[in-house]
């Protein structure tokens, strides 16, 4: 098993069945990820498994992993919707997408249309929308509705981005990491559209922090590729008590995220169990829990990466990152990722969130 492949830990033990193969590259992770098995879902008692899977995608390809999640996120948020109809002209075999982002010039609504619905406009921040078969779409509704659309509110739709009316707009992607993941909007032209859940739903089911959580396992499988190029350079220099602090200041940062994230996967689990996947009524208490807890994971885990970047700088210097593509590709991929994490506006957000109860410690 080449260093790349490793698998990347998070839990105490091995899972209990082994994880799908890790692909090359993002092209052969579309091919291949359509078959890998249902039970890679969160809270369905194996969200650490999960996880683990994803960071050792990240640990050998940022890219990979960040084709691989949305995908795995969109299979998990038809099952919590109970298994809609879906747009006839998509297989078993798609790849999907999850294109819930905003953003300025974002256009996008949403009209029903006898039994289906119609998507007009401009949807932002579409990842690989020219290389998927399938996405999910929130959109706000033109006028309120009856029925289950109710309230006028953002749906969340499926539609096959291959048919008519979907034209992913061609606009430059000036990132130097993620190259693979072009994230360009997509123009709707009375798109045909099947409802999958009603207006809110997206956003207020027990799943929506547990995707989130999902992410945050991608980043730290990225820091730990990194780490690991700087043990590997520590390891031949075992004298040098420099290069032996950052190492030791690397251990520290990623326990710290690997601890987080295994306790998460159990609490997930564990809610998992209680919603029945969010196929029961909303639960105010357990969804404000849920939400917290994505809060603090991103946050420690998102910590851990910027730390991580830092600090494998400073072990490797300019070589690696000017002299290894896979190493310097590593450090752009992460850098650009870990900025879905909103920095400063999520500890606001989780400090706000905190001051409205009791203190937690």
């Amino acid at each position: 098993m080449s260093e790349g492949t490793r698998p990347v830990r998070i839990g105490t033990t091995a899972p209990a069945a082994p994880a799908p193969p890790v692909p090359a590259d993002v092209p052969d992770a579309l091919r291949a990820v359509p078959g890998w098995s249902d039970d890679l879902r969160p809270g369905g008692g194996a969200t650490t498994a999960l996880w683990e899977h994803l960071a050792t995608l990240a640990a050998h390809d940022l890219a990979v992993a960040r084709a691989v999640e949305p995908h795995l996120d969109a299979r998990a948020v038809l099952d919590q919707a109970g298994a809609p109809a879906l747009p006839s002209t998509v297989g078993v075999a798609a790849t999907w997408g999850v294109y819930a982002a905003e953003g300025p010039g974002a256009t996008l609504v949403a009209t029903p249309d006898g039994d289906g619905w119609l998507l007009d406009g401009v949807k932002p921040w579409c990842s690989l929308a020219a290389d998927l078969d399938a996405a999910l779409v929130t959109a706000p509704v033109t006028a309120p509705v009856t029925g289950p659309a109710g309230d006028g509110g953002r749906v969340l739709l499926a539609v096959d981005l291959r048919g008519p009316g979907v034209v992913p707009v061609d606009q430059p992607w000036s990132a130097r990491g993620l190259v693979e993941i072009p994230s360009t909007p997509v123009r709707f032209d009375r798109a045909r559209a099947t409802l999958v859940a009603d207006a809110g739903w997206y956003l207020t089911r027990p799943g929506f922090w547990w995707g989130g959580i999902g992410v945050a396992a991608c980043w730290y499988g990225g820091a730990v590729g990194l780490a690991r190029r700087v043990h590997a350079h520590v390891a031949t220099r075992p004298d040098d008590r420099l290069l032996a602090m950052h190492l030791g200041a690397l251990d520290e940062r990623l326990t710290a995220a690997r601890t987080t994230l295994a306790a998460a996967a159990l609490r997930v689990d564990a809610s998992g169990a209680a919603t029945r996947l969010g196929r029961d009524p909303e639960d105010d208490a357990a969804r404000a829990e849920g939400r917290l807890l994505a809060k603090r994971v991103r946050a420690t885990v998102a910590r851990t990466c910027e730390d991580v970047l830092r600090i494998a700088a400073h072990a490797l210097g300019p070589g690696p990152l000017t002299q290894e593509p896979e190493h310097a590709k590593r450090v752009a991929d992460l850098e650009v990722y870990v900025r879905q994490q909103h920095a400063e506006r999520d500890d606001a957000s989780l400090g706000a969130a905190l001051a409205a109860g009791p203190a937690p410690w």
